[in-house]
């Protein structure tokens, strides 16, 4: 029986048809003669995936345009689907979220792995990815997007050892960019923020290779919906302040300390008249339940509990404000959205990058406890005008077609000739890094 995943995506406009962008596993490769642009990530959590698949959307949405073929296949891959020992990476990202956070920041972005650098090499890719260069050597892509630092530094390990030409372009999906990207052999960064692009030249990377793009999320978040029609839809009232309290993902681990900072809080909700709280536990059944219970027995009536939704875009462009977590792809999406943002929790890694920059701009707010969370809800709510101050401060960082503008940046190096060098493997020192804790 062949595997497969197909992901369906939201038809672009109403005119173009639903398109299927198909993530293979390395089982079931098939001899295909069409060109084939590869879009790489990492099962490390949600939110590679998300920016991948955002990615090869548009490169669909393009086709014939931009130097993409017509008939281009769109590969989508988890690295680590390839790996000779394969292992779980979401329990491995799972396992950073209890004590062991602190030392997950140490190592995520301290002047250490900014200084000491990884400039790819063949000997890991070699031992530990031979079947992804035997994909290499068979489908020849065009080019390869990576949207994990595990992905591009397998797919320099290939291109070194196959020969076959291809640019490599790395795409962070947070706010800061992580030590351990393969800066030398890497064609292009497409960051989010021009402090991104000063961390990026402090380790080497010329000017040249840097483009701000922003960080690529699903498509939805340009269109202008009917707001009145979405409360409608799932029973929002239409004269209250609707607050989004995104407290789900795939791994529930995450959100261990979010959801005990929320449980203290929803004692407190019945206060706030004015507004209505819309819970989304995403896929976790169980933890809805919960919720429902709970609101049952305190009869709270300023409160609701959303399944999974479909449609995120017009639900957050519907709403007024989001509680969340700090991850790269969501707090995009907020902005995008023109939603203003809670950032709940104490952050490590990523998500305390993530949080300080967009706090820096003044595009979000940041509380770490239950009572620091009641005291900003009271204050957003007795002046409506914070809200509004929160939208415009975060005009600097809305890029909402980021993916369409990498997508672009990275077909304008296919072809062009380049001088590889081949290696088994790199280290080398760079300056200190431009932002250091």
């Amino acid at each position: 029986m062949t595997v497969e995943e197909h992901t369906e995506l939201t038809p672009l406009s109403p005119d173009s048809p639903t398109t299927t962008i198909v993530e293979v596993p390395h089982q079931e490769l098939e001899q295909r003669v069409c060109p084939v642009i590869t879009v790489m990530h990492a099962s490390v959590g949600s939110g590679h995936k998300a920016a991948a698949n955002a990615i090869a959307q548009a490169i669909d949405h393009m086709r014939g345009t931009h130097n993409i073929p017509e008939d281009v296949e769109i590969d989508v891959l988890d690295v680590l689907d390839y790996g000779r020992i394969h292992f779980d990476g979401n329990k491995t990202a799972a396992s950073f979220t209890g004590a062991t956070r602190p030392l997950y920041d140490i190592t995520w972005r301290y002047t250490l792995t900014g200084r000491l650098l990884w400039g790819g090499g063949s000997g890991w890719s070699r031992i530990m990815f031979p079947s992804f260069n035997a994909y290499v050597e068979q489908k020849r892509p065009l080019a390869i997007i990576a949207t994990h630092i595990t992905a591009a530094n397998v797919a320099v390990g290939a291109r070194m050892i196959t020969g076959v030409e291809y640019p490599i372009v790395c795409v962070p999906t947070d706010y800061e960019t992580e030590g351990w990207w393969p800066h030398h052999e890497a064609d292009l960064f497409c960051v989010a923020t021009e402090s991104m692009a000063e961390t990026l030249r402090a380790r080497r990377v010329e000017e040249s290779r840097i483009a701000i793009t922003g960080i690529p999320i699903r498509w939805g978040f340009t269109e202008t919906s009917d707001a009145a029609s979405t409360r409608a839809l799932y029973g929002i009232p239409q004269d209250k302040i609707a607050v989004l309290v995104m407290a789900g993902a795939s791994l529930p681990q995450p959100y261990v300390r979010f959801r005990a900072a929320i449980e203290q809080t929803i004692p407190y909700l019945r206060g706030f008249e004015d507004a209505h709280f819309i819970f989304l536990p995403g896929k976790d059944a169980e933890y809805a339940s919960h919720l429902r219970a709970v609101f049952s027995g305190m009869k709270l009536e300023n409160v609701g509990v959303l399944d999974y939704v479909d449609d995120m875009p017009a639900l957050m462009h519907a709403a007024d404000l989001a509680i969340l977590k700090s991850g790269g792809l969501t707090v995009t999406e907020c902005l995008c959205a023109h939603l203003p943002m809670i950032l709940l929790g104490k952050s490590y890694g990523q998500e305390k990058v993530n949080t300080i920059l967009l706090t820096s701009w003044g595009a979000g707010m940041h509380v770490t406890t239950a009572r620091e969370l009641i005291m900003t809800l009271r204050h957003l709510h007795n002046n409506p005008a914070s809200l509004e101050a929160l939208v415009i401060n975060g005009d600097a960082l809305r890029r909402p077609n980021a993916a369409e503008d990498i997508v672009a940046a990275t077909m304008k190096l296919v072809g062009v000739p380049k001088k590889r060098h081949m290696h088994f493997a790199e280290f080398y020192w760079g300056h200190k890094p431009a932002h250091t804790r």
